[in-house]
């Protein structure tokens, strides 16, 4: 991949809902080769009509991209955009064969799917990759940006820096701003800090964030200092202070997208935040008890 922001790259994309619909078509807006990975109703519909792009950022705006249901040539980089629910299921339409050295950048929540991936595509061409940005999917093609502001960081330690510098280039050329983050679990856990007591407390109590951050304030403080704690045991630096600052500055209209999913009935990212959550609480000793009953309850729901 040419470090240049002149060259145009081929980008696969696998989902392209609200994250990988919106990149996706900012990416062929800025003159990439798109293919969108997807059901054969949804291809169908994209190779048609392209994305369509409601945004406070950009504004209105269509792209067209290609297609399919599989990945079936080489192409520079591969964006996983899939929910982790789907993930597993996913896959399949990206062969390792056909990856090839393409750089795999999933943007998933939670910690634990870097290791899952790495094992199926080359190692060190696995990027996680971490963004801050409402967006939301609302019929095949359709995406509304809510937020005025896409955030994109991108990692891997054992990435060739010369690689993510490109891509960062290519995402930040194309209307977002992107940076290579140094330390891959300091930048996995910074999202994992913010977004696991937002997702939690939001999702259990079916309230925005305005509500959840007065309402339910000593939850939130709770959930925030175990969820610190265990990124701090992780490896990872976290500021509790820092997420309730952000927490305070988001409009209180917000829904983190495990609440769009209650609401929607479809599978929530529980396991892949709450559960990972847990699992890292436990592997080092760290007592986590608010974060244990809000998951416990949450899964007591049918979620």
């Amino acid at each position: 991949m040419n470090q240049s922001t002149t060259t145009k790259l081929t980008v696969a994309v696998l989902g392209p809902g609200g994250i990988g619909g919106l990149l996706a078509a900012l990416l062929s807006r800025s003159g990439h080769r798109v293919i969108c990975l997807a059901r054969q109703d949804t291809a169908d519909t994209l190779r048609r009509d392209g994305i369509t792009v409601h945004s406070r950022q950009y504004g209105d705006f269509t792209a067209a991209v290609e297609a399919d249901t599989e990945l079936r040539e080489p192409v520079d980089a591969c964006l996983i955009t899939v929910k982790h629910t789907a993930l597993d299921a996913a896959l399949p339409q990206v062969p390792p064969a056909a990856v090839g050295d393409a750089l795999v950048v999933p943007f998933l929540n939670g910690v634990e799917h870097p290791a899952a991936l790495r094992a199926r595509y080359r190692p060190d061409l696995v990027a996680p990759a971490v963004i801050r940005t409402e967006s939301t999917r609302v019929a095949p093609g359709v995406i509304e940006h809510g937020s005025p502001f896409i955030e994109l960081d991108l990692a891997g330690d054992a990435v060739p820096r010369a690689r993510l510098d490109a891509l960062a280039g290519h995402l930040s050329a194309a209307g977002t701003t992107a940076r290579v983050a140094g330390d891959e679990t300091a930048a996995l856990w910074a999202k994992m800090v913010f977004l696991a007591p937002f997702a939690l407390l939001t999702t259990r109590y079916g309230v925005p964030l305005g509500t959840a951050r007065t309402r339910h304030r000593d939850e939130l403080e709770a959930l925030v200092a175990e969820t610190a704690a265990v990124s701090r045991a992780c490896g990872a630096p976290a500021d509790p202070a820092q997420a309730l600052a952000r927490y305070d500055a988001f409009p209180a209209a917000t829904k983190s997208s495990m609440q769009r999913d209650a609401e929607a009935g479809r599978p929530l990212e529980l396991d892949a935040i709450g559960g990972a959550l847990l699992r890292a609480a436990d592997r080092h000793g760290v007592p986590v008890p608010v974060t244990e009953r809000l998951v416990r309850e949450l899964r007591a729901a049918g979620h």
